[in-house]
């Protein structure tokens, strides 16, 4: 049993990373049924993209995805820093599938501006922290933090983020939080955009303010590497959704899906995607819509 949701955005998922939570990500996205999908940017990380390090359930996210295009859900696919090799390729269609850099969306008379955030990152001075923890060094703490959790929970604790505990209790990661936030709703004010919806810094937020005389709502999808949040718009609101192993956990027999129905799915999987490849993506694209930009 599917929830039906009107508009579901998540970023920062960085498939292709040891820190990626693909197998979450794809129990939710099996079960959800939205009218559009939004990619936030950092979807696949090609800043750290290695050939040899691709596992079958980052490949399963991207099959679920096509399939949901297929089926009718509409995907924007909006670019970041990480994946920001896609940029040239901007304003690409196929069928359900768009490739923007931003997004301007007009839903019940408000105008919504969405896009990744990194540009902010002109506006703002990067912090020594944030600096320290990007890159490398960060995948390697997210690393060890999975192989933590994996203990916690075999001991009955719950998930914990250390990245996310370091920079919630050091002033400095504050302040840039902070810093990114306030800037994305100034310059929606300046533009009279009623709500701004970025990714990029890995915490999900929901907070409105005045700015140059106009009343902005900031959103924030969070990430699939520390919080594993999405943002859902359904009957009219906005929430955050936070994952929970346990709704995930048990199913209740009534509600189980018959093998031949399962080997059903699966096959239909197949069709939609193939063996499908990121590498494979990357070509289809460049070769229906040459470098123009």
């Amino acid at each position: 049993m599917k929830r039906e949701l009107d508009i579901v955005i998540i970023s920062d998922v960085h498939l292709g990373t040891y820190g990626c939570h693909a197998k979450e990500l794809l129990n939710y996205l099996k079960s959800i049924k939205t009218g559009t999908l939004i990619l936030n940017g950092d979807f696949i990380d090609m800043w750290q993209f290695r050939k040899r390090y691709f596992p079958k359930e980052h490949i399963q996210v991207i099959q679920r995805i096509l399939k949901m295009a297929a089926k009718g859900t509409k995907v924007y696919y909006i670019t970041g820093n990480h994946d920001d090799a896609l940029r040239r390729y901007s304003d690409f269609s196929s069928g359900n599938i768009h490739l923007r850099d931003k997004l301007l969306l007009q839903l019940n008379g408000k105008t919504y501006w969405i896009f990744h955030g990194d540009i902010f990152d002109l506006f703002i001075k990067y912090s020594p922290l944030i600096s320290k923890i990007g890159g490398k060094g960060y995948d390697w703490l997210i690393m060890l933090n999975r192989f933590i959790n994996k203990a916690r929970m075999a001991m009955g604790k719950p998930r914990m983020s250390f990245a996310k505990r370091v920079k919630s209790s050091v002033k400095e990661a504050i302040k840039f939080v902070s810093d990114f936030e306030d800037t994305a709703i100034q310059l929606a004010g300046e533009q009279k955009y009623d709500y701004v919806v970025c990714g990029h810094i890995h915490r999900a937020q929901m907070r409105s303010q005045e700015a140059h005389g106009h009343q902005v709502t900031y959103l924030n999808s969070g990430d699939w590497v520390e919080s594993l949040t999405a943002l859902e718009y359904k009957w009219g609101r906005w929430s955050i959704y936070e994952y929970d192993e346990m709704d995930y956990a048990f199913v209740n027999p009534k509600l189980r899906v018959k093998e031949a129905e399962q080997s059903a799915e699966m096959e239909e999987d197949a069709d939609l995607a193939g063996n499908i490849s990121t590498e494979e993506i990357f070509q289809q694209i460049t070769r229906q819509h040459p470098a123009a930009h």
